[in-house]
């Protein structure tokens, strides 16, 4: 499938981007950021990135990944082998979060069932 291919590729080379170029200190000071997924339309005009933050303030991150998609997309369509690069939109992703609030609740439930 192609637009799996260019999700892949576009998750790939974003993360380059933001490790090596990003110096917003919104971006560049937060403990970690990951992108966990990367959903462009079959039409490849609209691409939206979920990320994940941790460390630092997370709807900061967000803003100035938002502020900085001029920048991005400029950078994807150097370095993708696409015709168009798709409108970049930025959207925290909250599943790590979810995923150890769960794992606090099992570890919980299972301290109180030992005593």
């Amino acid at each position: 499938m192609k637009i799996d291919r260019v999700n892949s590729e576009i998750r790939k080379i974003l993360m380059e981007i933001i490790r090596e170029d990003i110096k917003d200190p919104r971006v560049s000071e937060c403990d970690m950021l990951s992108i966990m997924d990367v959903d462009t339309t079959g039409d490849l005009k609209y691409c939206t990135v979920y990320v994940s933050v941790m460390g630092g303030k997370p709807e900061e991150v967000i803003e100035g990944l938002n502020a900085a998609k001029g920048y991005l997309r400029n950078e994807l369509f150097a370095r993708l082998k696409v015709r168009a690069v798709p409108e970049l939109t930025f959207r925290l992703d909250k599943s790590v979060d979810y995923g150890f609030k769960i794992d606090n609740i099992l570890k919980r439930l299972n301290d109180e069932e030992k005593h």
